[in-house]
């Protein structure tokens, strides 16, 4: 049985974006939700302003303390408090459930007309029930708000799973982003952009509905205290992904390029929407961060195909070295791979004590022919003509210096006549045969082409994610 392919970066794209759509789901049904439960609470919390007139009449006192059992007799919990005022001053008495009511009774006493001051004699109590009572009443207010704004959240809901959904479809509808650019990574990030706008489009909508604009205000405001937070906490990954699209658009190599991208050597492979991947010159796969190749140094040996190679080579001190450069250029001048045009030369590089140095420089074409090969052998034809020439290349020479001359040694015999020492006969020693030409396969320049065979092989995979585009501007 064939077992179906799989494109799991696409799976996990769909994936995410679903996560994403029911987490504002989920938040836009849970602000809507808390609105009506808000409402209220604030309904029955607030306490108007400004201090609670009196009548007038004769008897203030009475007039005061008649006016506040009128208020606390509306408060079911106020209704076991005993007032009384003597001066101005108001003392309550009583039992209450607890702090929050005990406060809220003594500014309520405050503020009516011709109180000068409060007299806290209240007892909390700390009832079980009395304290449970006020919470129960409020889950069942929340609830009949809930039920009661039922409708208008399925409504707000529907606008925003509408909304969302048509923004979803447009953005996953790739044939027109791929008309509007070429570039497939900036088609993809116009995707996201549109999937997101529609989402917050919807949310405004829904909020709009439920009469919670200011709440929408809020939200943004804090969105975008959050949206700066995450930006410094993810700076090195954004850097790399605004890397990444300035890399797509105007792209500093091609797809097989051989180049050095600060100290990494290698053949360009792809480009991602988070790393360069080139194929070293050992076979190895090698992904460097685009932010690190946007701000790098590179340097490109395939776009000019000539390339210049030199090397160094010693004659004695008392050679001509003009004639030397002559003898070295000539014997380069006659290789195949070494271009006509720049023509080689050579110039003087130092003078030693007992050598001195001369640099070779020569041009070939990096089409045709390997660098290093073409070095390895200049290199040898070089110092074949010279020593052909009879030039000596010099050997290291050491001075030795002896504070005391040693006594000469002889070795008599018995007889006391010297003995000579004689030579080794070396008449037997042969020399082994050796070839005056290497084999065809060591004198052979031209390139290598297996890291190009393997690098084809990896773009060949069209399934994979590049950024790489001939079309596009290079610089």
């Amino acid at each position: 049985m064939r077992i179906p392919e799989i494109n799991l970066p696409q799976r996990i794209r769909t994936a995410a974006v679903a996560w994403r759509l029911c987490l504002t789901l989920t938040l836009a049904l849970t602000v809507a939700a808390a609105l009506p439960s808000l409402a209220l609470a604030q309904q029955s919390e607030a306490e108007p302003a400004g201090a609670i007139t009196l009548q007038p009449g004769a008897d203030r006192d009475a007039l005061i303390a008649e006016r506040i059992t009128s208020i606390f007799a509306q408060i079911p919990q106020f209704e076991s408090l005993q007032v009384s005022v003597n001066s101005g001053v108001v003392a309550l008495t009583g039992q209450i459930a607890n702090e929050a009511q005990a406060q809220r009774a003594l500014k309520l006493a405050h503020r009516v007309e011709g109180a000068v001051a409060v007299d806290d004699r209240v007892v909390r109590t700390l009832d079980l029930q009395d304290n449970l009572n006020p919470l129960w009443d409020s889950l069942q207010n929340t609830l009949r708000g809930w039920v009661r704004a039922l409708p208008l959240l399925l409504v707000a809901l529907s606008i925003l799973v509408v909304v969302a959904f048509a923004g979803h479809r447009l953005a996953n509808y790739n044939p027109l982003w791929s008309r509007l650019t070429k570039n497939p990574f900036l088609a993809e990030l116009a995707g996201h952009a549109v999937r997101l706008v529609t989402i917050l489009l919807g949310l405004l909508l829904a909020l709009n509905v439920l009469g919670a604009t200011a709440l929408m205000g809020t939200l943004l405001g804090g969105a975008g205290v959050l949206g700066l937070a995450i930006s410094f906490a993810v700076k090195d990954s954004m850097e790399n992904y605004i890397s990444s699209i300035m890399l797509s658009i105007r792209q500093p190599f091609r797809a097989q390029e051989h180049v050095v991208i600060n100290d990494y050597e290698g053949v360009v492979v792809r480009l991602t929407s988070r790393s360069t991947v080139l194929m070293t010159l050992d076979g190895n796969h090698l992904r460097i961060p685009n932010a690190t190749v946007f701000k790098a140094v590179i340097l490109n040996y395939t776009r000019n195909p000539q390339r210049r190679f030199d090397f160094i080579l010693g004659v004695d001190a008392e050679d001509d070295p003009a004639q030397a450069i002559q003898t070295g250029l000539a014997a380069l001048q006659q290789l195949d791979w070494v271009l006509e045009d720049p023509e080689p030369h050579g110039i003087i590089e130092s003078v030693g004590d007992s050598n001195i140095l001369i640099k070779f420089m020569a041009w070939i074409d990096q089409r045709e022919t390997d660098y290093g090969k073409a070095r390895s052998l200049s290199i040898r034809a070089s110092k074949n003509a010279l020593e052909a020439q009879g030039f000596t290349l010099p050997e290291p020479i050491y001075r030795l210096r002896f504070d005391q001359t040693p006594a000469t040694l002889v070795v008599t015999d018995s007889s006391e006549k010297p003995v000579e020492a004689t030579k080794p006969d070396t008449s037997t020693v042969t020399n082994s045969p050796i070839s005056e030409l290497p084999p065809g396969d060591v004198l052979n320049v031209r390139p290598d082409t297996n890291i190009a065979r393997q690098v084809r092989e990896e773009r060949s995979d069209t399934a994979v994610e590049d950024l790489l585009d001939d079309a596009r501007p290079i610089e």
